[in-house]
């Protein structure tokens, strides 16, 4: 394998994740925030499946293990996407990809409640309290309307790294040890929720996402296949060439793809406290993960 592929895929991978936060509130204009979910899910699912088949990975077998895969599919997915496009919905795009930088702080602190090899020390210490300084500074919690689209957003995305976070400890405790493929995991999770979506989702009005064919294109190709089903790939592919560490940082670029996207190419009024929060947010992270290392 050529040595720049796995940079490319790198690079490729914070593009598609940090351009989802612009299809979500593309999309949250003209459906309900479970369609996009929904749409979201169904398109992610095709490729992942397509691979995990090619790979001979699915067995019947695998059933067996359908509890994990039903919690990892509502933790990992649906109610992460939900919350997700929620504050999408709801904040400048750009801001909500800053503000999922914040993941790894969740992460981190759920890990530490309920993982008993976790130990907190300075830096960890350090890197919590300096990340959520910069989520409290782009929640602007001091303004006259606490109850404003601002500060629900934040909420919406807090909610949504908690769950993805709890997602991250359970896997590491349930679905790890089960030594599964990777393509099969990603299979398994998708198909749980796309099958849990069928029967709770309020379908009408979902044909609206054709009246836009920029934002059907977006939702379809840009959240669905590439930011979703491309992405599982793409991700579970650096972890095999890269390692977990490396590959996991991926996620500083996502935030910063995200508010380019917003400033640059859609005109967001992001402000410079915004800017200065993501930073924060990112030290935060850096110095939970040098605690890691050590």
């Amino acid at each position: 394998m050529h040595k720049n592929i796995p940079i490319i895929a790198f690079c490729a991978l914070g593009i598609i994740w940090g351009s989802n936060f612009i299809y979500m509130k593309w999309a949250s204009e003209v459906i309900s925030p479970l369609q996009i979910v929904f749409i979201r899910i169904l398109f992610g699912f095709i490729p992942v499946f397509i691979y995990a088949y090619f790979k001979k990975e699915l067995k019947i077998a695998d059933l067996k293990y359908s509890v994990h895969f039903f919690v990892m599919s509502l933790l990992g997915t649906t109610i992460y996407y939900y919350f997700f496009v929620k504050a999408s919905s709801l904040l400048l795009s750009g801001v909500a990809g800053a503000l999922s930088g914040s993941i790894p702080l969740f992460t981190f602190i759920l890990a530490l409640i309920f993982i008993k090899e976790e130990r907190a020390n300075l830096f960890s210490t350090m890197g919590v309290t300096i990340g959520f300084i910069g989520v409290v500074l782009i929640a602007n919690p001091f303004a006259l309307d606490l109850f404003s689209a601002n500060i629900k957003g934040v909420l919406s995305i807090v909610i949504g790294s908690f769950v993805i976070g709890s997602s991250f400890v359970y896997a590491k405790k349930f679905i790890v040890p089960l030594r599964l493929h990777f393509a099969a995991l990603a299979t398994y999770q998708l198909g749980f929720a796309l099958f849990v979506l069928l029967f709770i989702i309020d379908f009408n009005g979902i044909e609206n996402i054709y009246s836009n064919t920029h934002i059907f294109l977006g939702s379809v190709f840009g959240l669905g296949l590439l930011g979703t089903g491309v992405a599982y790939i793409i991700y579970y592919f650096l972890i095999e060439n890269l390692g977990a560490i490396a590959a996991s940082s991926v996620t500083y670029l996502p935030p910063l793809v995200a508010l380019f996207i917003g400033y640059i190419f859609v005109g967001e009024n992001i402000t410079l406290v915004d800017f200065m929060a993501t930073i924060l947010i990112f030290v935060g992270v850096f110095l939970i993960n040098k605690s890691r290392s050590k």
